[in-house]
């Protein structure tokens, strides 16, 4: 395995195997008046989805964020308010904007559109739960719960340096790891990053059927990441 650098620890996958499958996507994508995103596609073998313990649904930090332009929004009463404002949070919300968001629907789901990550004081994630569950699990947005005396800084950090990776009803993992300007070594080391959490629940590389790469609109191109 080729080490990394900076840590002198290998890599979970083959980096110029991956790097080169990288490199074939980015040649049979069309060129867009558009930044396109940069997607790994993975699905898995013999795991039994139907079983809520066998999916995937973990927030993943990347060493390289693709973008720069994660949303947070924090629920919170008091202090935590204060804190989360200072924090940087693009939005902070109150129990009472719960309740408010909770009777209108239409507002909530735009909220969960807008924002990509949510966080919330815990004692407040019942009346979260019963107001904007509906809406925000689905959607795998329900709120990382936050002790009231916790300091918000570094977790919204973390966050804006992460991505959602859910699976569904199907063996398959979608995820953005990268924008078609970036370092390609540096994509590279997002996927090792994907893999790397993938194999704190999956037996790698048994569980891994194939993988793909592609650009936002250009075909798919198989990898073969070991």
């Amino acid at each position: 395995m080729k080490e990394r650098e900076e840590h002198n620890m290998p890599y979970l996958i083959n980096f110029d195997a991956v790097l080169k499958a990288l490199g074939e996507a980015k040649k049979l994508a069309k060129p867009r008046r558009f930044k396109q995103a940069i997607e790994l596609i993975i699905k898995l073998r013999d795991v039994d989805v139907r079983k809520p313990e066998n999916r995937f649904n973990q927030i993943v930090t990347l060493p390289h964020p693709p973008s720069k332009n994660i949303k947070i929004c924090v629920f919170g009463k008091g202090d935590f308010v204060l804190k989360a404002r200072k924090a940087g949070a693009d939005l902070v919300l109150t129990n009472e904007d719960i309740v408010k968001y909770g009777q209108d629907r239409r507002a909530l789901r735009k909220l969960a559109k807008k924002f990509d990550f949510f966080i919330a004081e815990a004692d407040l994630m019942p009346l979260i739960g019963r107001m904007l569950g509906p809406i925000l699990g689905p959607r795998g947005k329900m709120p990382l719960p936050v002790p009231p005396r916790a300091d918000v800084k570094p977790i919204i950090d973390r966050l804006r340096r992460s991505i959602r990776i859910r699976m569904r009803n199907q063996p398959l993992i979608m995820c953005k790891v990268g924008e078609e300007d970036m370092d390609p070594k540096h994509v590279v080391e997002n996927i090792n990053a994907v893999f790397e959490a993938l194999s704190r629940k999956y037996k790698i590389p048994y569980n891994i059927e194939k993988v793909y790469l592609k650009l936002s609109m250009g075909p798919p191109v198989q990898v073969k990441p070991w």
